[in-house]
């Protein structure tokens, strides 16, 4: 038989592994129509309305990476990278639909990387990783499966 403290802490595991069950990215935008209008009607990324036109986006899988500061990049900044498996032909592909990158393809090692604008809202980088990645895996605690 489990006692009452037990039971508690179990309980308590139990929530913790479920109390984070996304994550909401935000891009702060001078135009936020024009960033929105990219977002929905170029990358074709699915939306609701949360009301008065605020779309909140549905993303891609996706996974966090954390990185040492340095002096490019130093503590506390953050960055968005659209995931790809093919960087050339996905270049293409928005570049046909009037999207401007404001840096060629470039590998970092890691893996190939460009950055493109949205408008209204600035860059975004582009990448096509050359390791293994965390967005396909199954399981973990928002997995309906475990």
């Amino acid at each position: 038989m489990t006692d009452s403290a037990t039971l508690r802490f179990v309980t308590r595991q139990r929530y913790a592994r479920f109390m984070i069950n996304a994550a909401h990215t935000i891009i702060f935008a001078e135009d936020a129509e024009k960033a929105r209008a990219f977002f929905a009607d170029v990358l074709d990324f699915p939306y609701v309305d949360a009301g008065d036109g605020w779309l909140i986006f549905k993303l891609p899988p996706s996974e966090l990476g954390v990185h040492p500061d340095d002096t490019d990049n130093p503590s506390g900044r953050h960055r968005l990278y659209l995931m790809c498996d093919d960087i050339e032909a996905t270049v293409v592909d928005l570049e046909s639909q009037g999207v401007e990158f404001t840096s060629g393809v470039s590998n970092e090692g890691f893996g190939l990387v460009t950055s493109l604008k949205v408008p209204g809202a600035g860059e975004i980088s582009l990448y096509e990783p050359r390791h293994a990645t965390a967005s396909i895996l199954e399981g973990g605690p928002w997995s309906s499966g475990s």
